[in-house]
């Protein structure tokens, strides 16, 4: 059965976007519009994998469109953006271009909710860039490299072997850099203090097969006031594991925290 959440039948005007990151990647990204003229929006970052045109992300961002516009993109590597996967490092510059680019367009407040390697991209950014409305992370690792499930141990396999990168090449469209980070950047974990003032979700899966809880526990634990935790009984991972309840209750904690009037 799938967990998808059911798309209304009315789609909702769009408009696409090449933006350009500030080391020059070029992004492929898509704004959905609500009705009305509106100042808020929300950017949805996917996980490793992940693009705009998957189904589940764009059902998210309809049912989020009562809140705000809602811009999804291509992270790096990814399907129709330019350069190559670093897997969560040099995405911040990704979600950087995204936000920059709805202040352009007349957004004043903006939200991000990101899942998974999206997840920790959020944090970061919303720590070292800041001035966003709103941060939320689904489904996201605290540390890097961590391999302690059967399926970060085939992930890190799949992006550490010319053959699995190969294959995500081929049959993902994600491209993959061949190297290590160097320098390593500081862990979502040690970046969530910083993300204060900004509020802070932390949305875990306690049915998650790739981090478990204590992922999302050591995000709140380090991270200041305002912040909250939803540890999501039978929940699995990213974007499939959301359902139109949990779609429901993201969009109502977002429209709590975006400015009022938008």
């Amino acid at each position: 059965m799938s967990d998808a959440i059911d798309a209304p039948v009315d789609r909702p005007r769009e408009s696409r976007f090449r933006l350009t990151t500030a080391d020059g990647v070029g992004i492929d990204a898509v704004l959905l519009h609500g009705t009305g003229s509106r100042t808020a929006a929300v950017v949805l970052a996917n996980g490793f994998t992940g693009t705009h045109r998957s189904p589940y992300t764009r059902a998210i961002a309809e049912a989020l469109l009562p809140v705000g516009d809602v811009m999804t993109f291509d992270f790096r590597g990814h399907h129709g953006s330019g350069g190559r996967s670093t897997v969560g490092n040099e995405e911040i510059h990704d979600l950087e271009a995204v936000v920059a680019r709805l202040r352009e367009l007349g957004y004043t407040s903006v939200a991000a909710v990101g899942f998974s390697m999206g997840a920790a991209v959020v944090v970061r950014h919303a720590a070292i860039y800041g001035g966003i409305a709103a941060a939320v992370s689904v489904s996201g690792p605290s540390r890097w490299y961590y391999r302690g499930t059967r399926r970060m141990r085939l992930l890190h396999l799949g992006i550490g072997r010319a053959a699995g990168r190969f294959f995500l090449r081929s049959f993902r469209k994600v491209r993959v850099i061949d190297r290590d980070w160097d320098p390593r950047p500081a862990e979502p974990r040690q970046l969530a203090g910083e993300v204060s003032p900004t509020p802070l979700l932390v949305v875990h899966g306690e049915a998650d097969s790739y981090f478990p809880v204590s992922h999302a526990t050591a995000i709140h634990d380090a991270a200041r006031e305002p912040r909250e935790l939803w540890l999501v009984p039978g929940m699995g991972h990213a974007e499939r594991a959301v359902t139109p309840e949990l779609a429901v209750r993201l969009r109502d904690w977002i429209g709590e925290r975006i400015a009022p009037g938008d």
